[in-house]
C-alpha cells in the first residue's frame, strides 16, 4: 500500500514468520533490550533466534520493516489477550529501538514516537483495531514481560485516539466486592491471571506506571472498574 509504504524507510525482511490463523485485531509495543541498534536487527533476522516483529523504529525514527503485515511475526511468544492465546496471529508487532530495563532503562526518543504515532495510526485505521487492543509486551505476557515499560508514553498515543486513555473520574474506594471478583474482573479485561501478582504488576505498568506493587489496592481498582464501565457502556472499544 501506498500509504504504508511513505512510512517505511527501509526493509531489512527476517525469515522468521509463517501463516496467520486469526485477523488482526490487535497491535503489541515492545522494545528491543539491546544496543546499538544493529545487534537487534541482527537478531530479529537471523534464523536461529526465532525472533521478529513486523517493524522496529530506531532512536532516530527511523522505520524498518521486518516482516509483511500478512504474515505472521515471532514477537509476542507464549501469550493470551482478552481470549486470544495466539497472539502473534492477530497482532502486528513494533518493536522500539531502546535499552530496556537491562542495559539502562530511560524514556523513549521523541523521534521515535514521532514516528510510532503515523505508523500505528495507519495500522489501526486500516485493521479497525479496538483501542484496548493496542497494547504493551507486559499486558499480554505479564508473567515474563515488562517491555515497553513504565516510561512508555502511552498518553500521547491517547492524545491521537490510538490506544485507551487513564480514566479519570474514579469511584472512591474499592468498588469490587472481594479481591476474588477483582481479579475476574481483571481477566474479563484482557490479562491472563495466572500468577496474580505479575498480572496486577502488568495493569499497574500501565495504568498507574508510578506505583508497582503487584498488590491490588482500592486506586488499581478503580481504575480496572472504570475501565470496564467505559467498555460495557460503549466508551470505548
Amino acid at each position: 500500500m501506498e500509504g504504508e509504504d511513505e512510512l517505511v524507510h527501509e526493509e531489512r525482511l527476517s525469515p522468521n514468520f509463517d501463516e496467520r490463523s486469526l485477523p488482526i485485531t490487535m497491535a503489541v509495543i515492545h522494545y528491543t533490550e539491546m544496543k546499538p541498534v544493529g545487534a537487534a536487527i541482527e537478531r530479529l533476522t537471523d534464523p536461529e533466534a526465532k525472533v521478529s516483529a513486523h517493524y522496529l523504529i530506531t532512536e532516530e525514527g527511523g522505520v524498518i520493516r521486518l516482516v509483511p503485515e500478512d504474515k505472521r511475526a515471532w514477537h509476542a511468544g507464549a501469550s493470551y489477550w482478552r481470549g486470544i492465546p495466539d497472539v502473534n496471529s492477530a497482532s502486528i508487532g513494533i518493536e522500539l529501538d531502546h535499552p530496556g530495563h537491562g542495559l539502562g532503562y530511560r524514556g523513549f526518543a521523541e523521534a521515535q514516537i514521532d514516528a510510532l504515532i503515523p505508523l500505528l495510526h495507519r495500522i489501526v485505521k486500516q485493521y479497525d483495531i479496538p483501542r484496548a487492543n493496542v497494547v504493551g509486551h507486559s499486558d499480554v505476557a505479564p508473567m515474563r514481560k515488562v517491555d515497553p515499560g513504565e516510561l512508555f508514553p502511552w498518553d500521547r498515543l491517547a492524545q491521537h485516539k490510538l490506544c485507551l486513555p487513564k480514566p479519570e473520574c474514579l469511584a472512591a474506594g474499592n468498588p469490587f466486592h472481594n479481591w476474588g471478583s477483582f481479579f475476574l474482573a481483571l481477566e474479563r479485561f484482557g490479562y491472563d491471571i495466572t500468577d496474580q501478582a505479575k498480572a496486577v504488576e502488568a495493569f499497574e505498568r500501565r495504568w498507574r506506571p508510578e506505583r508497582i506493587t503487584g498488590v491490588p489496592d482500592g486506586e488499581v481498582a478503580a481504575i480496572l472498574w472504570q475501565l470496564l464501565l467505559d467498555r460495557d457502556q460503549g466508551r470505548t472499544r
